[in-house]
């Protein structure tokens, strides 16, 4: 009984060894590219470097003019902020609901599919900013558009109350891969539970809120803590359209860290920043995943 123990338990072993001789490659990827320089990272932010000198050990004097005596810092994160919370959700909903419309068994659906699904191929690409940047630009298309009906455009871009507005309007532009997620969910669903609340005299409103909803909620949470992750570390958008301004309205986290890192060489202060933006999102990720207990609704441990 002791030898075959034994020899089960080196096959174990075996096994063991051999899987992870399988995904080395990805282990080795991770320690050299990821880990070890998220290590570097956090050594830097308490450090003074520029790239052009030696590194000098300062503490937490980064982190605390960061938190205490940077105005930019500030504005960055209150334009980082208002996105989130606004791009995010309306993102999802619209979404949301595109995925219900085209979950219909309509003729040609397939074409309508990649009509709409085409934007998001193009994603967040320098073309689609410039082409944004001429879109709402003081002489843009939208301006002109407007003029036909006898409305003076404005400079969308460059005015702070409605910079913002389009990069979230652009963001929510961009809604094809969560609803191709939310679509495949909705073909997920069992057509039965439509049925039975069909028969308990649900219509088509009450049958989404009451079984579409609840059915959902898992998607819902997925594509939720994917976007929301997406959001705060937005760059190329604010980078090429606004470049922060006007009076640093779009004055995102990410643009912030990289003018630190990048065009003033503080690699240390912008080490800071990156560790503050990855605690900001740990906390709001922790927060939703909190949350869902909640409103998330699985088919098993009771629905819980």
């Amino acid at each position: 009984m002791t030898k075959l123990a034994a020899a089960n338990k080196q096959k174990q072993w075996q096994s063991y060894l051999q899987g992870y001789l399988f995904i080395s490659p990805w282990l080795l990827g991770f320690f050299l590219l990821t880990f070890w320089p998220m290590l570097q990272s956090l050594y830097f932010s308490f450090t003074d470097y520029s790239l052009l000198e030696a590194e000098k050990w300062i503490g937490t004097d980064n982190y605390h003019k960061i938190l205490f005596d940077d105005s930019s810092f500030i504005n960055s994160i209150k334009a980082t902020f208002i996105f989130v919370l606004l791009a995010v959700p309306i993102k999802l909903a619209g979404a949301l609901l595109i995925a219900v419309v085209l979950n219909m068994k309509l003729k040609g659906m397939f074409i309508y599919r990649t009509v709409i699904y085409f934007p998001s191929l193009i994603g967040s690409s320098v073309a689609v900013a410039i082409l944004w940047s001429n879109l709402f630009g003081r002489d843009g298309l939208i301006n002109q558009l407007l003029l036909t009906v006898g409305i003076e455009g404005m400079n969308w871009i460059g005015i702070p109350q409605t910079a913002l507005l389009t990069l979230i309007i652009l963001a929510v532009w961009q809604f094809g891969s969560s609803m191709v997620i939310f679509l495949a969910g909705l073909k997920q669903i069992p057509h039965e539970l439509y049925e039975a609340a069909a028969v308990d005299g649900a219509g088509k409103v009450r049958s989404f809120f009451a079984v579409t909803l609840p059915m959902l909620s898992p998607i819902i949470l997925f594509n939720l803590v994917l976007q929301t992750i997406g959001a705060f570390q937005m760059f190329t958008q604010a980078f090429i359209i606004t470049r922060g301004g006007p009076l640093e309205s779009t004055y995102m986290y990410a643009l912030y860290l990289f003018e630190k890192a990048f065009t003033r060489y503080q690699m240390g202060y912008a080490s800071a920043l990156a560790w503050i933006l990855l605690l900001i999102i740990g906390v709001v990720t922790a927060l939703i995943f909190f949350s869902s207990k909640r409103w998330v609704h699985y088919e098993t441990e009771g629905g819980k």
